[in-house]
């Protein structure tokens, strides 16, 4: 049941982005570029991804386990550090440049997108990097 369970949801969570146009680098680089042809529409998909998330977050808070029964893991540092800036820097540079970031990808790969194919693999790349550094 929790395949099947991650499998629909990982269905309804690739065609969202598709229906919201994550998945075409084009539509995120007019989102981002702010001093050019700006195109606010990310924007209404981004305020509902973390409306919908504050809900979750509220549940989960007050569950034991997930409805799947499963382990609940959520976030417990809650302070701004190094790493976090660092990280958040790392993913905006490569959204910006790329227009893809990790979900987004997945979906356009599973379409044939030779840029989607170039971004996961350096996105391997920077997380076997991150993984050689984080076990010294």
């Amino acid at each position: 049941m929790l395949a099947f369970s991650a499998f629909a949801i990982g269905l309804l969570f690739g065609g969202g982005l598709l229906l919201a146009g994550m998945a075409n680098p084009a539509k995120v680089r007019g989102f981002l570029d702010l001093a050019g042809n700006w195109d606010p529409s990310l924007a209404l998909v981004m305020a509902g991804a973390i409306a919908v998330a504050f809900v979750g977050f509220k549940f989960a808070k007050r569950m034991p386990s997930s409805l799947l029964h499963a382990l609940m893991q959520l976030p417990g540092k809650r302070q701004i550090d190094k790493r976090l800036l660092v990280g958040s820097l790392a993913f905006g540079t490569g959204w910006g440049l790329a227009g893809f970031c990790p979900g987004p990808a997945f979906v356009a790969l599973g379409g044939g997108s030779m840029k989607a194919l170039i971004f996961t693999l350096a996105m391997l790349a920077g997380f076997a990097i991150h993984w050689g550094i984080e076990r010294k």
